[in-house]
């Protein structure tokens, strides 16, 4: 992992990979909570967490390079949220090509992986859960879709999604939800946050 400043209030921490990101996330969270780091905002990504709001960089750069993440399971103490899920996603059966197996196998294999949010982005509530092995990524469409309904379960990458509203899109459709996922007047307003633990659990 490597800290550098980013502006004159900020710092980002730049890790090897997701899971190193969930250990920083979930450390930085801690410590802010426990009154050991002031910032404003702690952002995690694909491969680097955000700090923002910091009021002395230099300082808590130094404070950051001598903590160690704890060795827990990568968000085993958050909380987990089943999304009731119907699978009958337009790309099942290429998604199925893309594992060399068979349609019901995709959805075993979704309904079975505890995934977690990563990080959010491309549009309000909008989480990346990671839970799939790598060789499972799969590709986005060639031609994004012009309209993927709200709730719509997705995979792109080695990464799964959820819409939470209608928007164009080029992930690969495999069920949807009418669980909401954002809402203005939550607090927070998106049900995914950061580190929370998720379940793509069969609707009844």
């Amino acid at each position: 992992m490597r800290i550098r400043p980013v502006g004159a209030y900020a710092l980002l921490l730049d890790c090897d990979d997701a899971d190193q990101v969930e250990a920083w996330r979930a450390e930085l969270w801690r410590r802010r909570d426990a009154g050991e780091l002031t910032a404003q905002e702690i952002v995690p990504a694909a491969v680097t967490v955000l700090l923002d709001g910091v009021p002395d960089p230099t300082a808590t750069a130094a404070r950051i390079a001598g903590w160690q993440p704890r060795t827990t399971a990568a968000g085993a103490d958050s909380a987990e949220v089943r999304v009731p899920t119907v699978y009958d996603g337009a790309d099942l059966p290429t998604v199925a090509g893309h594992w060399g197996v068979d349609v019901p196998a995709v959805v075993a294999r979704l309904r079975r992986t505890e995934f977690r949010v990563a990080f959010c982005g491309f549009a309000p509530g909008f989480a990346y859960l990671t839970g799939l092995p790598p060789e499972l990524a799969v590709p986005r469409l060639a031609t994004p879709r012009t309209r993927v309904p709200a709730g719509s379960v997705a995979l792109a990458g080695w990464y799964a999604g959820i819409y939470p509203t209608a928007s164009p899109g080029g992930w690969l459709l495999v069920g949807r939800t009418d669980l909401p996922l954002f809402d203005v007047h939550a607090d927070p307003p998106a049900r995914l946050t950061p580190g929370t633990r998720v379940r793509l659990v069969e609707a009844r």
